[in-house]
């Protein structure tokens, strides 16, 4: 099952994989709720990614209050709703620990300019993931995250396209590229892979080292 607002979009996804598509704003909390339940009603689940998200670069001083609101409901606001609704609907299957796999970013661990909305909502995530974990751990669901730097979406926007930016952009990190979506993709996938069936309550920084390196000096 794959969600989302913008419902023809979701369904095209969804056909390549024969999935069913579901239109839903995972910023309502009861929303979010109907839909896994309707999921695990059909059979139980294993995983759930939440994938929402906003990005906002502005200095606080110049952020609205209503862009301020919407990005903390699209960044931790999801991210609540999907814990809310695994801790109600997920647990063990077969033995082996259900997964939630939320997204952070680098930034929730790095001072970025113009960042403060993007940070405070993202550290935000970090701690929810923590507590969840603790929570849940004895009933057997996984709560983990990753964290990437700047990825090549359309939530990107011109940092991932327009010439100069992009430059910058790649300069910003340590390996001297932006991400690609099958980077973050493939430790989502390695972090809902029952193998990890011993990792939660984890962080996994797939940035290009952004968060924790410092970029090589150009002699």
């Amino acid at each position: 099952m794959l969600a989302g607002r913008r419902l023809e979009r979701v369904q095209a996804v969804a056909a390549t994989y024969g999935a069913e598509a579901l239109a839903l704003d995972a910023t309502r909390l009861d929303d979010v709720m109907e839909a896994v339940a309707r999921a695990s009603a059909v059979a139980p689940l294993t995983g759930i990614v939440n994938l929402a998200g906003a990005i906002l670069l502005k200095p606080a001083h110049r952020t609205s209050e209503r862009e301020w609101l919407e990005v903390l409901g699209q960044n931790l606001g999801t991210a609540f709703a999907c814990v809310r609704a695994a801790g109600q609907h997920l647990g063990a299957v077969a033995g082996r620990p259900a997964s939630l796999v939320l997204v952070s970013s680098a930034a929730a661990s790095i001072g970025l300019a113009n960042h403060e909305a993007i940070a405070a909502s993202k550290a935000g995530v970090e701690g929810l993931v923590r507590s969840a974990a603790a929570t849940y751990a004895r009933r057997g669901l996984r709560v983990n995250a990753v964290a990437p730097g700047l990825v090549r979406t359309p939530l990107a926007g011109q940092l991932a396209t327009e010439p100069r930016m992009l430059e910058a952009s790649n300069k910003m990190h340590p390996l001297g590229r932006i991400g690609e979506p099958a980077d973050v993709a493939s430790g989502i996938a390695w972090l809902l892979d029952p193998e990890t069936s011993w990792v939660t309550g984890q962080v996994l920084g797939i940035d290009g080292g952004l968060a924790t390196l410092k970029p090589p000096t150009v002699a």
